[in-house]
Order: structure tokens, then sequence, then C-alpha cells
């Protein structure tokens, strides 16, 4: 599927690159130690410990060390066989550079090390074994996108979640209305929910209500009860219990510090 047209290591502060699109080939970087600069396309990176990138064969780059800055790094570059699958790895299908900090850096590492040194031995061999290795690298970089994927999906959904609440929390607002909102059954709506954002939808509503009364307390002349009413509380005992839970205060507190400034 791959051909490896080279395997390189590169250190120090005075490295510089310069690629034209059109060539047919990728390069997969990964940085070792310190930093350094690329411009690809219409993109700008500074490169640090720990990313990697996977560098499309129609990019137009730059690359150079940054000034009295030193960086480690190893740089493998790669052209895909002729009517090569690339849905099997669709990262490769990317117009633009792709950035990745990997969970799996130290692997990764030792074996981009592992293929550099495989890559200057007179080894019949080398070739092959050298793209077997960069192919599982492209796997889990691969699996690494689309996780990355998944979880953006994921904070999209936490976040129209939030923004429901935000303009409904006078009304009922449970995982039933959360979930036809978002088009998931009430029970993902929930555990999705509490995944990203560490609460309950329920504690959530109540945060929102609180808030909102507290600026009520403050600045609005409404009585208690009538500020319980309108945050969706109908019964203010019960919104004393959790506006004291949630700010250690009960919202009498509150009046009475606002009456004393009429004074």
């Amino acid at each position: 599927m791959i051909h490896v047209e080279y395997v390189r290591r590169d250190k120090g502060a005075e490295w510089f690159e310069e690629a034209e699109p059109g060539n047919g080939l990728f390069q997969v970087v990964i940085v070792t130690y310190g930093k350094c600069l690329y411009r690809i396309s219409a993109d700008k990176i500074i490169a640090e410990k720990g990313d990697v990138l996977l560098i499309p064969d129609n990019a137009f780059f730059y690359g150079k060390s940054i000034p009295t800055v030193t960086h480690d790094k190893y740089t493998a570059g790669f052209t895909l066989a002729a009517g090569a699958d690339r849905s099997l790895l669709p990262m490769l299908g990317a117009e633009r550079v792709l950035l990745l900090k990997p969970h799996q850096i130290s692997l990764m590492a030792q074996r981009f090390k592992e293929m550099h040194e495989r890559w200057g031995e007179p080894f019949a061999y080398r070739e092959a074994l050298c793209a077997g290795i960069l192919l599982e690298m492209l796997a889990l970089l691969q699996a690494e996108w689309d996780g990355r994927d998944r979880k953006s999906a994921k904070s999209e959904l936490a976040e129209l979640m939030k923004s429901y609440i935000h303009n409904h929390y006078r009304e009922k607002v449970t995982k039933h209305e959360i979930g036809a909102f978002i088009g998931k059954s009430p029970n993902y709506a929930a555990s999705l929910f509490r995944e990203m954002t560490g609460q309950t939808i329920g504690d959530y509503v109540h945060t929102a209500r609180v808030k909102a009364a507290q600026s009520l307390l403050v600045e609005s002349g409404m009585t208690v009860e009538d500020i319980s009413e309108y945050v969706g509380y109908a019964d203010v005992s019960y919104f004393y219990r959790i506006f004291k839970m949630k700010l250690g205060q009960v919202p009498s507190d509150y009046t009475k510090r606002r009456e004393a400034r009429k004074l």
C-alpha cells in the first residue's frame, strides 16, 4: 500500500526544508524534543515535543528551526502504491495538514527510532520492514484521529444540551426533553451530558436557575416568592433548600442586603 522513500532524523537549530506540491510525497513527522516551525499551505504550525504531523501529498510547505531553539524529530517520507485504497486510512485523503498529540506518543517515538535505525542498515528487506512499521504508526494515528472526531461530535451535542437548558431552565427540563431536542434517547442524553460536563442534567438545571435567581435577588425588586416561581420552582421551601445547597446562603440573605442598601 505504501512505499517508504526516506527516513531521517533532524536535530539542532539550523534545519530548513521546502517542498512543492504534486510530487505525490506524504510526510509523517514526530517531534521528540524542542519545537520547530512549519508553513504548510495556509497554516502556520509550531510543532513541539509530543506532536505528530501528517503532511499531505498536495501541500506546499517549508519548515525551519526557530532561532536559538534546538529540536529533535524524525521524518518519514512515503508514497502510495498505484491504485491504493485510501479508504483504509481516510486521513490520507485529507487536503490539509493533520496535527495530533497522540496518547501513545512514547510507543510511536520508539517505533520511529527503530524505523530510522533499520533504514540506515544494509538490509535487503529494509524498505518492506520500514513500510510495515510506518503502516502500523499510520493505523495508530488514524485510530487517534477517529477518536478525536467522536469526541468533537460529543462536545457539540453537549453544547447543544447546555444551550437548551439555558433557554428553557424556567420550564420542565429532564432527560426526556433534552433527548428529544438532540434526537437521541433520554438515557443516552443523560449519560452523554454527565460524561461531558461532570454534572447530571438536573443539577445543571438547578445551577442555571439559582444563578438567575441570584441576579434577580440583587438587581430586581421582586420578592423571594416571585423569583422562586419565575425561575421554575413552585415550592418556595424547595427553592430555599436548593439555593442554600448551591450558594451556602438563603435567598432572604440577599433581600436583606438589598434592602439595607436602600437605607
